[in-house]
């Protein structure tokens, strides 16, 4: 059997961590729910949403990286380990993209759009956004598309590379430039530089902490998941044993 599928070990660290990263998220949410709020124009209640929607994108730019990085290590050694954490890695970073972008339509619907009817407008990081989940949710197609392992990480981990190097560009970079009613655009001051309470900043820094950590405790067990099923595969693939000649 391949050595790379040999199981990860998680001791109690691991278990407490686990514990940690629950109680950490409930308080979170206890605290998004019934924390103190800024009364900033036209967000008031809604400004709990930050505490969700952006550490998402921490999230999403995290799993990116880490995939890419396996995806690279993966072209330069051939370990089907690094095929395995690239795809983990690549799954919790396009959930987290889902999340922050159904997130801001709701966010965006209740605020900028408030008495439109409005769902989903031209506001260019959102579109710019489900651009780069398309790019993101193909990754996984290319995955199920092709049959033989090696050709299938391979060929994942050269558009992985791909997808991480156009997220900065359709997430960031170009939505910046854009008139856009999102903060952080052309003449929209960020979330930085508003008049936000601090107890809602250290809220939002616990979220974001909390979220991370939550992301790493999912891609660890799916990594666990992934190896598992590999192991199952390849017993299932192995030659059988001779029958017995009977004399």
């Amino acid at each position: 059997m391949d050595p790379d599928l040999a199981l990860p070990r998680y001791g109690l660290a691991y278990r407490l961590f686990g514990v940690v990263v629950a109680v950490w998220i409930s308080v979170v949410l206890v605290l998004a729910v019934l924390g103190p709020v800024s009364n900033l124009p036209i967000l008031e209640h809604t400004a709990r949403n930050l505490y969700f929607h952006v550490p998402m994108w921490f999230v999403l730019y995290a799993g990116a990286v880490a995939g890419a990085w396996h995806a690279g290590r993966y072209l330069a050694t051939g370990r089907t380990v690094h095929d395995v954490r690239s795809e983990a890695a690549w799954m919790i970073s396009t959930v987290a993209g889902a999340v922050a972008l159904i997130t801001g339509v709701i966010w965006a619907r209740f605020t900028w759009y408030q008495g439109t009817g409005l769902w989903w407008s031209p506001e260019p990081r959102q579109n710019m956004v489900a651009v780069q989940l398309l790019i993101s949710g193909a990754y996984f197609v290319l995955r199920g598309s092709l049959d033989r392992p090696r050709q299938r990480a391979r060929l994942s981990a050269v558009y992985a590379l791909f997808a991480t190097a156009s997220m900065p560009f359709l997430t960031y970079v170009l939505p910046r430039r854009m008139a856009s009613l999102h903060p952080g655009a052309e003449g929209n001051p960020a979330f930085s530089d508003m008049d936000i309470a601090a107890d809602m900043r250290w809220i939002f820094y616990a979220a974001a902490v909390g979220f991370l950590m939550l992301a790493w405790w999912l891609y660890t067990q799916r990594v666990r998941a992934r190896v598992a099923g590999l192991r199952v595969e390849a017993l299932g693939t192995a030659a059988p044993l001779p029958a017995p000649v009977v004399s």
